[in-house]
Order: structure tokens, then C-alpha cells, then sequence
């Protein structure tokens, strides 16, 4: 069997990967992609067996990802997909090693944060593609001799085939091109001293016959040993930063992050969303807040109650040269949108203006996968019919079918912004139903949700009392007496909105 040598790292001429392949992994990020999409990782990133990878000063988060990589033997340009297998002259075990603490500056493209020195391992064997079924591979990776990753081709979204002849449609791929196919779930963070195993094998021809004396093709174990990097980043480019999302998405999972979770407790999102949000501003009321309703929305699913925290995301208007350089690609509408977690409400600013959309399906289904409890916004909504169709309610000021740069452009995410005549903060608590939607400071939620609960316990009792005929005066709100005869009427009605 051939060996990986500097040879074969000269000969390629470029690295492309593929984001999402194995459904395991599409699972875990909560999204199953209709057709492959591609980034570029540098030529230079490629690396030998036994190589020291740096995990640069700064950073907190190299993640690995045991692939198989295809290396391209005779050049493919608008290669069928029947034939697009016979153009693969190897294949071999690799590491599509980055840092997360970059992604953000690379607007999408992992130039930084998936190519730098080292950070695509390949080899050590070189298995003729010819002499295996590529539906019929298996990866598997080690971090300090424990098995984290193993899976089959048989757990692809997209074959093999089909990636090499969607790449030719558009340009040459040469031989020496290395194709890294994406990673199986189980991908995860390594620290400096953290050795890293990736390993594909294959049955061989005939495994399993009278006529074959060889059980197994192997790369062998791919092996690197993460180092730390000592030189700090320069001022004059960006620096590593990581959120929450970031280690998140690094690690696999929050618990694996060993992140605590945000948003609302349980209990709270019971109390609040156990009460009407006319309930709620008569109690933010009291408590001498009168500018807390974001004002002429209307809900897709007015039979829901929502209660989460705020994420926010303000446009501007739309100018020309301006949408080109911030409307475009990965924009802040959409990276927030993937940065959605668990109860979050997207609220977003648009400047009471309803002559566009802000949303539509394709990115409000995204948002529901997230596990967004809601969207709410001050303009227009596209597809709103498919919009409506979601669990998730959307809040809005009416349809539209026009797309964000006709009115709007996506400027900045987190920060306070206005929407529907209200101020609303990172982490406020948003409640909404059929009435409207509230923002509460997240203090006096818990308050305001208690009060509220008796609040209505109360009214129940008063439209009892007028249903039989007796008069408001007095009764609403109730003086002493009235509040008596509640006092003694609640002992045999307990609150059941109180009850956890």
C-alpha cells in the first residue's frame, strides 16, 4: 500500500470539504441539508502522520472531525455521477481540524478558522479507490486511545459520487485534489497533549469467501498531538472569540460544552404563559411600567401563549452600496438566527415599516429547529401561510412578498433595540398571546407572574359573582367586604394556575 508522503501534499493542488454529509451529524445540528454545499481549506493545511497541530494562543476551542478523503487521480470536469467514481485515484484517513473562536470572522467561509498550519492530517495509507465500495467505508476516530467517532458510509446524505460530480460541474478537479467528505457525529473539542486517531478500512475484495486471505483494508491510525501555540494574534486582524453557540457546536451538545441552561426555569415559563397578557400589563402597570407592549402585531397561532428570553436583531434602511457588503451570504439575520437556543424570541427591529418581509419560511422553520419559542417583529413576514403552518408562532405587522433589500437591511444582533414602540433589551422576558405581546424586566418577572396568578384566581371569582347577577360596584375591583366573602370562597376553589 502507498503511503501518504510530502510528495503527495505537493501534488494537491486544493483542499475542498464538504459541511454537512452524515445524517448523525445532521441530526445533531438539527438540520438535514437538501444538496451538499462546500468551503475551501488551504493546500498548506495539509500534514503528514505524526504531526504536532497547534491550537493557537488565544483560542479555546480545535475541534476535530475523523473523514475520509478522496484523492482525485485523473482530472473530473462535468463528470456524471455514474462515472464520477472512476476518477478517484485513492482514498485515506484525514482530520478536518479548526477553531471555532474564529468562525466569526470568517463570514462563512472557514478561511481562518479551518486553514491554518497542520489543520488537515491526512493518510498515513493510500487505498486504491478502485479496490473498495465507497458505500461501504468505515471512519473511525480516537482521542487519547478512546473511541469518540465511528460510522459507515452506509450514514451518508450524499454519496460519494455525487460530490465529486457536483464539484466538476464548476471547475477542474486535478489530479493530487483532496476531498475532505465530511464528519460523523461525535466530532468534539481537543486540548493541548490530546492525541488524535482517525483511521478508515474497508472490507476487502471477496472478505468473507473461501477466496480471499485478507479481512480488511486499512489507512492505518492517523496520528497528531495537539501542541499550544505561544504567539498571540496582532492587532491589525481579528482575534479568536467564542460564545456560548460556539462551544455549543464545538463540543456536539450544551451538556457536553458544560453549559448551564439559559433562558427561563421551567416553573417561570408555567407561571407566565398560566396568565393573559392583559393580566400581565395591569400587573407591569402597578409596578409603573405603562411602555412595555410592542404595539400593532398580530400572531400566526393566536390560540398560543409564549413566554422566552429576547434575542434581538435591528435592521436599517436599505441603501444600495450598503446592503451589498451586509445583505448578502452569511448575514446577521441569518447567524442569528442559527444562534437560536432553546426558548429564545427573536425580536426584531424594523421600523414599523410593513413593505417588505423580514422574515420567511425557510428561515422561521430554522428558528423553530433552533427551539425558538417565538418570532416577533415590527414589519412584514414572506410565505406567511407556511409561516403560520409552524408550531411556533410568529408575531408580525402583516404579509408581504417582497425580500429584505427592497426596505431593509441587517445591520447588528444583540443589542437594545425598538420594536413596535417598545424597548427591548438581550434576555428580557417576552410574553405574548392573542392580546399582544410584553416585555418584562427579567427582576420583576417573577413577581409580576405570582401577582398575576392571584390576579386572575380573583377575576374568576368576580365574574362568577356577576354571572349571578350581582353589580360591579364594589365588587370591581372589590372592597373589604367582597374580599371577604373571596377569602372565604378560595378555601373551597383553590388556584390551580398556582399549583406546579
Amino acid at each position: 500500500m502507498e503511503q501518504v508522503t510530502a510528495a503527495t501534499v505537493k501534488q494537491a493542488g486544493k483542499v475542498v470539504a464538504v459541511h454537512l454529509a452524515y445524517q448523525s451529524r445532521a441530526d445533531q445540528r438539527g438540520r438535514t441539508p437538501a444538496k451538499p454545499s462546500y468551503f475551501l481549506k488551504a493546500s498548506s493545511s495539509l500534514s503528514l502522520t505524526g504531526s504536532e497541530i497547534e491550537r493557537p494562543a488565544g483560542c479555546e476551542l480545535l475541534a476535530y472531525e475523523g473523514e475520509i478523503a478522496l484523492v482525485i487521480g485523473t482530472a473530473a470536469r462535468r463528470v456524471s455521477v455514474e462515472d464520477a467514481w472512476s476518477h478517484v485515484g485513492y482514498i485515506t484517513a484525514s482530520n478536518d481540524l479548526g477553531v471555532y473562536d474564529l468562525k466569526y470572522a470568517d463570514k462563512g467561509s472557514n478561511v481562518r478558522s479551518k486553514s491554518g498550519d497542520g489543520f488537515t492530517p491526512f493518510g498515513p495509507g493510500l487505498i486504491p479507490a478502485a479496490d473498495v465500495d465507497p458505500t461501504a467505508l468505515r471512519v473511525r476516530t480516537w482521542v487519547n486511545g478512546d473511541p469518540v467517532q465511528d460510522d459507515t458510509t452506509e450514514g451518508l446524505i450524499f454519496p460519494f459520487s455525487q460530490i465529486v460530480a457536483d464539484l466538476s460541474q464548476l471547475m477542474t478537479l486535478e489530479p493530487g485534489d483532496v476531498i475532505l467528505t465530511g464528519t460523523p457525529a461525535g466530532s468534539s473539542v481537543a486540548v493541548p497533549g490530546d492525541v488524535i486517531e482517525v483511521e478508515v478500512s474497508s472490507p476487502a475484495p471477496g472478505a468473507g469467501t473461501a477466496e480471499s486471505n485478507t479481512a480488511e483494508l486499512s489507512t492505518g491510525r492517523l496520528r497528531t498531538v495537539v501542541v499550544q501555540g505561544e504567539t498571540p494574534f496582532a492587532d491589525f486582524g481579528s482575534g479568536p472569540m467564542a460564545t456560548d453557540a460556539d462551544r455549543e457546536d464545538a463540543y456536539g451538545s450544551a451538556e457536553a460544552a458544560g453549559l448551564t441552561p439559559k433562558g427561563l426555569s421551567a416553573e417561570l415559563k408555567r407561571k407566565l404563559t398560566s396568565v393573559g397578557t392583559a393580566t400581565l400589563s395591569a400587573q407591569l402597570r402597578k409596578r409603573g411600567l405603562n411602555n412595555v407592549s410592542i404595539d400593532g402585531l398580530k400572531s400566526t397561532r393566536p390560540e398560543l401563549r409564549i413566554a422566552g428570553t429576547a434575542r434581538t436583531l435591528r435592521y436599517v434602511p436599505n441603501r444600495e452600496d450598503l446592503f451589498k457588503a451586509h445583505g448578502g451570504g452569511y448575514n446577521a439575520q441569518k447567524r442569528i438566527i442559527n444562534t437560536l437556543n432553546d426558548g429564545d424570541v427573536l425580536v426584531m427591529e424594523a421600523r414599523g415599516e410593513p413593505g417588505t418581509g423580514t422574515v420567511g419560511d425557510i428561515l422561521a422553520l430554522r428558528a423553530q429547529i433552533k427551539g425558538a419559542a417565538a418570532i416577533v417583529t415590527d414589519g412584514g413576514v414572506r410565505d406567511v401561510a407556511a409561516v403560520a403552518a409552524l408550531d411556533m408562532p410568529t408575531f408580525f405587522t402583516g404579509a408581504h412578498p417582497a425580500v429584505l433589500g427592497r426596505k431593509h437591511i441587517p445591520w447588528d444582533t444583540d443589542l437594545t433595540i425598538s420594536c413596535g414602540g417598545a424597548t427591548v433589551q438581550p434576555g428580557d422576558i417576552i410574553v405574548g398571546d392573542a392580546d399582544g405581546v410584553l416585555v418584562i424586566p427579567p427582576s420583576l418577572a417573577e413577581e409580576v407572574a405570582d401577582d398575576a396568578i392571584t390576579q386572575e384566581h380573583e377575576e374568576i371569582y368576580i365574574a362568577e359573582m356577576v354571572a349571578e347577577g350581582n353589580s360591579v360596584e364594589g365588587l370591581y375591583p372589590m372592597n373589604a367586604a367582597w374580599k371577604a366573602r373571596f377569602a372565604e370562597w378560595a378555601t373551597t376553589h383553590p388556584n390551580p394556575a398556582a399549583q406546579p
